[in-house]
């Protein structure tokens, strides 16, 4: 079918709608500038100076008096059906599109869903939410659990790219060109058979734009940096609907700035990465029992200190309540690489799968099985430490009673997960450029957390664990001289703020680049939610 609009709560009723009131008229757009602006073909054009100027609240929104924002909302998408160009998705589906979201907490109804095909149905997408003031937020993968960010309630248009997912490799293999909708696992596989790979997600089904805009952490970022030191390209529509490049000679200072700084500067509809010859592989996933801890955070400190310094190795750490997962893996085929020393003689419950040499792509699908994408209502959070053995079993000590207590009233899983990141990912940020994260060029440790639980009415309990978690590692790590204020903004939760956390300099800089770029604040204030500037 023509059309990407998928049409949800259109039909609801006057008596929920919100007023409100502008103070002046639309920044001065007519509704004859409005449609010139969207390069439409005569049947949509006339459509559009039929229907607008007779409409009540369109009246009310240019003359900056009260009006409905259910009706405007609903307008917009109307509008939005009748010159779109993508695929039209049935309303009867709307549910369905909405669960394609990875949380249940992010299962909001919107006033309709677009799903664009291209940059220039995003940059018409953009140009209605302008002229109408309606409020909106993009997904991609939708793997954020943070409420709003990636969708929103009616009244309200959810951007969905999920059909910009493209992945296209250059005659000479160096450089993939993909969608911000395509999943990580289908890039790997895409890419396989030609022997190369990109720095992308480690979870299967991780969507590509979110993750890079928040900076993106590989297993082998260790050699090669953050996800976003290795986009050669971003094509991104701006506020005003100009579809634009930005990279390394071209709009510099927006390269710069969306290399980890989140949705404020433009919608990303194509990356071009840099590949890697990243696709044989070894790795050794392990199971052990929980009174292994101590003995495997002296043995990941250890591997941090010293055996990070070869970077084709990294390590996954993730303690459950039940039993402790570590992941070693090796960017090539290999036996039983010797910086992984400390962790050999401690003895598995199982082996979850023996050493081998085996692929990206093989490696990616089992952590999807051991990850396992549950329906469940899911939360993570984020905090920075120095390498800090000690200090990781006294938080651990804490967390785990808490943790223990709220499952057994709530039935929540949590996990406490060390994510390493040696001085080697800093250094190859500053050496490709440099990015807009600021994260320091020492040896540290990202802390995170993933919380899956079933019912509402626990939202509150389940969050407080991981809350009150994070104040413990700042008070314990800033005794110790090992606290670090950074933030990887992919793990943080909704009331963290990552962008403030990249340091006084970096964040007064994103606002200036987003001033520039976006001088209306379209992003700042009409996009529902995320890592704003304007909340940092």
């Amino acid at each position: 079918m023509k059309r990407a609009l998928v049409e949800g709560a259109m039909s609801a009723s006057s008596n929920h709608a919100s007023l409100v009131s502008r103070q002046a008229t639309n920044n001065g757009t007519s509704i004859n500038d409005f449609v010139n602006s969207l390069s439409l073909d005569k049947p949509e054009a006339d459509f559009v100076l039929r229907t607008l100027p007779n409409n009540r609240d369109v009246k009310a929104l240019l003359a900056g008096q009260q009006y409905d924002k259910s009706s405007i909302a609903r307008l917009s998408c109307e509008v939005l059906k009748k010159i779109s160009r993508g695929d039209l998705v049935s309303v009867n589906e709307i549910q369905d599109v909405i669960q394609e979201s990875w949380s249940e907490t992010c299962w909001l109804i919107p006033s309709c869903i677009i799903k664009p095909k291209s940059a220039k149905d995003v940059s018409k997408a953009l140009r209605i939410v302008e002229f109408f003031r309606t409020k909106y937020a993009v997904r991609s993968g939708g793997h954020s659990p943070n409420p709003g960010f990636s969708t929103l309630s009616d009244p309200g248009i959810l951007i969905d790219m999920k059909g910009l997912n493209q992945i296209k490799l250059s005659k000479d293999n160096s450089v993939a060109t993909i969608g911000p909708g395509v999943e990580w696992l289908q890039v790997y596989e895409a890419l396989d058979p030609y022997g190369v790979s990109v720095i992308g997600g480690r979870g299967p089904t991780v969507g590509a734009g979110g993750f890079m805009l928040g900076g993106g952490y590989f297993h082998w970022s260790t050699k090669y940096g953050m996800a976003a030191d290795n986009v050669k390209n971003f094509e991104v529509v701006l506020a005003n609907g100009a579809v634009v490049n930005a990279n390394a000679k071209t709009n510099t200072d927006l390269f710069w700035a969306l290399k980890g700084g989140g949705p404020n500067y433009g919608i990303v509809t194509e990356l071009q990465l840099y590949t890697v010859p990243i696709r044989n592989i070894w790795y050794q996933l392990g199971l052990y029992s929980p009174e292994k801890v101590p003995e495997l955070i002296d043995a990941f400190a250890k591997w941090q200190n010293e055996g990070a310094t070869d970077t084709r190795g990294s390590v996954g750490f993730l303690i459950g309540l039940e039993s402790v997962f570590v992941g070693l893996f090796w960017d090539e085929p290999a036996l039983k690489p010797e910086p992984f020393a400390p962790f050999y003689d401690i003895p598995q419950i199982e082996p979850a799968t023996a050493p081998v040499n085996s692929t990206l792509v093989s490696l990616t699908q089992l952590l999807g099985f051991v990850g396992g994408d549950v329906s469940a209502r899911h939360d993570y959070r984020a905090l920075t430490t120095k390498v800090d053995a000690e200090l990781y079993k006294q938080v651990y000590d804490y967390w785990r009673p808490k943790a223990q207590e709220v499952h057994d009233a709530t039935g929540a899983n949590m996990t406490f997960v060390f994510q390493p990141v040696p001085k080697s990912v800093a250094q190859q940020g500053n050496a490709k450029g440099g990015n807009a994260m600021n994260i320091p060029e020492i040896n540290q440790m990202w802390w995170s957390t993933t919380m899956d639980w079933e019912h509402a009415a626990d939202d509150d309990a389940v969050r407080a664990v991981s809350i009150d978690t994070t104040r413990k590692w700042k008070k314990l790590g800033e005794a110790r001289g090992s606290f670090l204020p950074h933030l990887f903004m992919n793990d943080a939760s909704r009331d963290q703020n990552p962008l403030a956390s990249y340091g006084k300099d970096n964040l007064q800089r994103l606002r200036q680049i987003a001033a520039k770029y976006d001088p209306g604040q379209v992003f700042q204030k009409l996009q529902n939610n995320g890592f704003l500037l304007s909340k940092a």
